[in-house]
């Protein structure tokens, strides 16, 4: 799709946090900067020089003084003239450089609208843009650094690298169309066939390491899960520090899915408290507890993890969860939290779970492990050896793209469609446009820019 932009119009904010500062930046971004610089400043600065002025308003009067930063386009953060005055931190000034600005003919800017038109003039791509807005709300150094590596183009390069594999693959097989006359059959050829195995090698890690992104990014969700009375909602109080969750002896206390959000050294956890998971034709079990159950199910299909807790005290072989793990949801990755060791001895070993941990929700012995267990598996300590920032919609697309590069894989080696093929490939290549912005929809770039902050 084809960038659109109007660049006839001179944007204004103001690019520091509200409040008072020893520092405020006014970032002026379009083709009205050289004016605007000269009457605010009295001529136009040196370019990329910090120069000390005073800025004055229509009488000449100076309104504040303090640095000005002059960058021509296109060598700017735009792409356009950009004017930075650096005054004094206090709102009535900041707001007082604004309204001059106004009244020379800028306008207010929109948020997110500096990295838009930055996008817009190929000095981002898409998903580099985003990476603007995840490092600035970035809740950890580790998401911080990922967002960083994301803003230097790191997980581009990436889907730039697949984008190249698949363009390789489809001139390969347009040719095997448009030139079927030749003797030799190139959908047949060996070297097709390893091509399009390495491109499905490279879209499997490219995925998993946008999926791990994405959790050092969004945070991770997981469900606490487990037989009535195990000791989950005591587990999930002691993850948030107070009291979330109603915790009595009887079974079946909990009947709806708790949510609660907290965060592990800045990386954010969304857990969720079910009901107790037991056999519909438990005599026990009512018609609320029955669709407390139901919910907890539903829940486990949409979560990152699932931390599924054993009472060590009358289940130490985690005979429930022997009986449970067939009916957990396929791909979800599972830890099992021996819970109550303070009553009883854990089993040393449990076959078939991912993670094991021994923990007292009571006494909070084993906790420390458990949370140095999630941050790793939200990319914690990834993040220091090159993991990128990603969101659910890099995600999203990779899948759809990775699915038709499967399709096109199986035409080839089923029915050798090199039409069908060709058409598949072309699939995949939009989708990972999809991510860089080389294909987008105007409501797609009015979501994305419209979350971020206004001043850039």
């Amino acid at each position: 799709m084809q960038k659109h932009l109007d660049t006839t119009d001179t944007i204004v904010a103001i690019a520091t946090a509200p409040g008072r500062g020893g520092v405020g930046v006014v970032r002026i971004s379009g083709n009205g900067v050289p004016a605007i610089a000269a009457a605010v400043c009295g001529r136009l600065p040196s370019a990329r020089l910090a120069t000390l002025c005073s800025f004055v308003d229509g009488d000449g009067a100076a309104l504040d003084s303090g640095l000005v930063l002059y960058f021509p386009a296109p060598h700017s953060y735009t792409g356009e003239h950009v004017l930075e005055l650096h005054g004094h931190g206090g709102r009535v000034v900041l707001e007082a450089l604004v309204t001059r600005v106004l009244q020379l003919g800028a306008r207010r800017a929109e948020p997110g609208e500096f990295t838009q038109r930055a996008y817009l003039n190929d000095k981002l791509d898409l998903a580099q843009a985003e990476a603007v807005a995840d490092l600035i709300d970035a809740g950890s150094l580790a998401a911080a650094r990922a967002a960083l590596r994301s803003l230097q183009g790191a997980f581009s390069s990436e889907v730039h690298a697949l984008v190249d594999a698949l363009i390789e693959l489809r001139v390969w097989v347009e040719a095997a169309i448009d030139f079927p006359e030749e003797e030799i059959d190139f959908l047949a050829d060996r070297a097709l066939h390893e091509r399009l195995a390495a491109l499905r090698a490279r879209f499997a890690a490219v995925l998993a390491s946008a999926r791990q992104g994405r959790l050092l990014r969004d945070g991770m969700t997981v469900v606490i899960a487990g037989r009535p009375n195990a000791g989950k909602s005591s587990l999930l109080n002691a993850l948030a520090g107070h009291e979330a969750a109603i915790v009595t002896p009887l079974a079946g206390t909990t009947r709806d899915v708790l949510r609660e959000h907290i965060a592990i050294d800045g990386m954010p956890l969304h857990v969720i408290d079910t009901a107790g998971l037991r056999a519909a034709t438990d005599e026990t079990t009512d018609v609320v507890e029955l669709e407390g159950i139901r919910r907890a199910r539903a829940a486990l299909t949409q979560s990152d993890r699932v931390l599924f807790v054993i009472d060590a005290a009358v289940d130490p072989q985690a005979l429930a969860w022997h009986e449970e793990r067939d009916s957990l949801p396929s791909g979800v990755p599972v830890t099992l939290l021996v819970n109550k060791i303070d009553l009883n001895a854990p089993a040393a070993t449990v076959a078939g779970a991912d993670h094991v941990i021994a923990v007292s929700a009571r006494t909070g012995e084993g906790l420390p492990a458990l949370r140095e267990h999630l941050k790793a598996c939200m990319g914690y300590d990834s993040a220091e050896t090159g993991l990128v920032s990603a969101r659910a919609r890099h995600v999203e697309a990779l899948q759809r793209a990775e699915r038709h590069a499967e399709r096109a894989f199986e035409q080839l080696t089923q029915s050798r469609a090199g039409e069908l093929v060709a058409e598949e490939l072309r699939l995949a290549q939009g989708a990972l446009g999809e991510i860089t912005g080389e294909f987008h929809s105007d409501d797609l770039l009015g979501r994305i820019f419209g979350s971020f902050c206004i001043g850039k």
